[in-house]
């Protein structure tokens, strides 16, 4: 069993901060990719930042120069810092991660149960 626990949702006003954290824990042999995806009302789920066990980064274009994702391999742990947050990031925010478990040779998609974030004056 994997679970991965989202933490730091909340309410902010245009321009605040936030940060979000996700843990993954459970029978874990080995995490590829760790990343954030956001899922706005009325739109589809979509890729937010991703980021390698080696560091290698990705982002979408929409939150460049504002979002910075982060992990700790020995933790398992994946952070989400944004800043200058846009009401246009208002979305219930999923964290995702390749994981392969230790009685499978396969690395299977894991999600959270998501984290509301809510940009508003």
């Amino acid at each position: 069993q994997v679970q991965l626990v989202e933490s730091g949702g909340g309410l902010v006003q245009p321009g605040g901060s936030l940060k979000l954290s996700c843990t993954a824990s459970g029978s874990i042999d080995s995490i590829s990719t760790m990343g954030w995806y956001r899922q706005a009302p009325g739109k589809q789920r979509e890729l937010v930042a991703t980021v390698t066990n080696g560091g290698t980064a990705t982002s979408a274009v929409s939150v460049k120069g504002r979002f910075t994702i982060s992990r700790d391999n020995v933790r398992n742990t994946v952070d989400l810092q944004m800043n200058s947050l846009k009401p246009e990031d208002t979305a219930v925010y999923y964290c995702n991660a390749q994981i392969r478990i230790f009685t499978s040779t396969r690395f299977l998609s894991y999600w959270g149960q998501g984290t509301q974030v809510t940009v508003s004056s």
